[in-house]
C-alpha cells in the first residue's frame, strides 16, 4: 500500500517541495543578480580561514593516524577556542599569547546521515599528547597533561592527533570558533531560547537572567555556556551539559523555517558562521561546507544527540578527570564503525557508563547483548518540561 497523502507524510512532502521552491528562488535570485550573486558567493567563502598549517602538520604524520572504517560517515572536531585575541574577544579576560580550548565536541554524522552524535571531551581529562610542533616552530615532548593543553601547544593539528590517539578515531574535518564568533552565529539567528529552573545572577560571567524560558542573545549565550562556578554544581561536566543542551537548542533554531526558508535571515546567519570559522581546506569554502551539512536537514531532532564521554575523578587528582572503562571504549568502537549510539535522559546515572539496564532474570532466547545506554539528552528534548 502507498503512504496516505495525509498526516506527517504529507506535511513532510510538503515541507521538501517548499524547500524545494525557496531554494531554486533564490538560485534565479542569484542568477539574475549575475555579479551581484558571485560576489555574495565570493564573500561568504573568503569568509571562512582555511587551516593550512594544521593541514601540513597532519600529512607529516598521516602514516601513523587511524584509518576510516566505514565510507561516508565523518567525524568532525569542535573546538571552541578561549583565545582573546579578535574583536571584543579582550573583555574575557588579558591575552597571555596562548590559547587553550575551551570547549571540544566529537561529532560523528552517521554515513546514511540519519543520526548526529556529538560527544564531549572534558578539558581537564588526562591524556597523553604526543609531540608537538608549537608556534615558534619548535617541538614539544609527549607527555601526559590535561586536555586542553593540546591547542596551546600545537594548535588544531596537536588536538586532532591528541583524539586520534584517545580515541582511534580518524577525524575527517575540524571547526575551530573563538568567542566572537559564537556570539555573532547567536545574534544572527535573533537568540536562543533556553530554559532555566532558577534565576541566574553571575558577576563573571555578566550574566543576570529571571528562570523560566528565557531567550539569549550572543553575549548572554556566551556567558551562560561558559560560567561555571555559580551555576549548577560548578563542575564542568555540568557546564558541558549546559553546553549541550544550549546546542540542542541552536540546532533547532537554525533548523527552523524562520530561519532556512527566509532569505532575508538565512544570509547574516550564513555570514556570521562562516566568518567565525576556522576549517580544514577541504571545509573552507561555501561548497565544502554545503557538501558536508546537505544530509542533516533530514535527520530527525531525536536523533541528533550530545553526551559526554564516560569520565571521572582522576586517581591523583580530584580536580582532574580520566576516562572511565570499558565503557569510553565501548562509546568510541561503536563511533568507529558507525554503529548507533543510544542515550538515556540526564536523570539517575546508572545507565551513564555503558551498561545495560538491569532486570529480573530470564533465559535468554538469544544471545544477542542489548546495545549500551549512555548519559545525555537529544536535540528533541524540552528543557523545561
Amino acid at each position: 500500500m502507498g503512504a496516505s497523502a495525509s498526516g506527517r507524510g504529507l506535511v513532510r512532502r510538503r515541507r521538501r517541495r517548499w524547500v524545494r521552491i525557496t531554494a531554486f528562488g533564490v538560485t534565479a535570485l542569484l542568477v539574475a543578480a549575475g555579479g551581484v550573486g558571485w560576489a555574495v558567493y565570493a564573500k561568504l567563502s573568503g569568509n571562512i580561514t582555511p587551516d593550512e598549517a594544521a593541514a601540513a602538520e597532519l600529512a607529516r604524520y598521516d602514516r601513523e593516524r587511524p584509518t576510516s572504517l566505514v565510507k561516508d560517515a565523518r567525524n568532525i572536531l569542535l573546538i571552541g577556542s578561549d583565545s582573546r585575541e579578535g574583536t571584543g574577544n579582550s573583555r574575557y579576560g588579558r591575552d597571555s599569547g596562548t590559547e587553550r580550548s575551551d570547549t571540544t565536541i566529537l561529532l560523528h554524522l552517521s554515513a546514511g546521515r540519519d543520526s548526529a552524535t556529538a560527544v564531549s571531551l572534558p578539558r581537564d581529562l588526562m591524556v597523553d599528547l604526543p609531540g608537538c610542533r608549537r608556534p615558534d616552530g619548535s617541538r614539544s615532548t609527549p607527555r601526559l597533561a590535561m586536555f586542553n593543553q593540546a591547542f596551546q601547544l600545537g594548535g588544531s593539528a596537536c588536538t586532532i592527533r591528541t583524539v586520534e590517539k584517545l580515541t582511534d578515531i580518524r577525524v575527517d574535518h575540524h571547526v575551530v570558533v573563538d568567542f566572537h564568533g559564537f556570539k555573532k552565529m547567536v545574534d544572527a539567528v535573533d537568540g536562543v531560547e533556553v530554559c532555566l529552573r532558577a534565576p541566574i545572577d553571575d558577576r563573571a560571567a555578566k550574566l543576570r537572567l529571571p528562570a523560566g524560558r528565557v531567550t539569549l542573545n550572543g553575549e548572554q549565550a556566551l556567558g551562560y555556556v561558559r560560567a561555571r562556578k555559580t551555576l549548577g554544581d560548578g563542575s564542568d561536566t555540568e557546564r558541558m551539559e549546559r553546553q549541550q543542551r544550549f546546542l540542542g537548542a541552536l540546532v533547532n533554531k537554525v533548523r527552523s523555517n524562520d530561519v532556512l526558508l527566509n532569505p532575508a535571515k538565512l544570509y547574516p546567519v550564513l555570514d556570521a558562521a562562516t566568518s567565525s570559522l576556522t576549517t580544514d581546506p577541504e571545509l573552507a569554502s561555501l561548497r565544502g561546507l554545503y557538501e558536508l551539512v546537505r544530509g542533516l536537514r533530514d535527520i530527525p531532532m531525536e536523533q541528533v544527540q550530545f553526551l559526554t564521554v564516560p569520565r571521572e575523578s582522576y586517581a591523583y587528582d580530584a580536580n582532574r578527570d580520566q576516562l572511565v572503562e570499558p565503557a569510553a571504549e565501548r562509546l568510541f568502537e561503536r563511533l568507529r564503525t558507525d554503529t548507533p549510539v543510544v542515550v538515556e535522559g540526564n536523570g539517575p546515572r546508572h545507565g551513564s557508563y555503558g551498561d545495560s539496564h538491569p532486570g529480573p532474570y530470564r533465559e535468554p532466547a538469544v544471545t544477542v547483548s542489548p546495545p549500551p545506554t549512555f548519559r545525555g539528552n537529544t536535540a528533541a528534548e524540552d528543557t523545561c518540561e
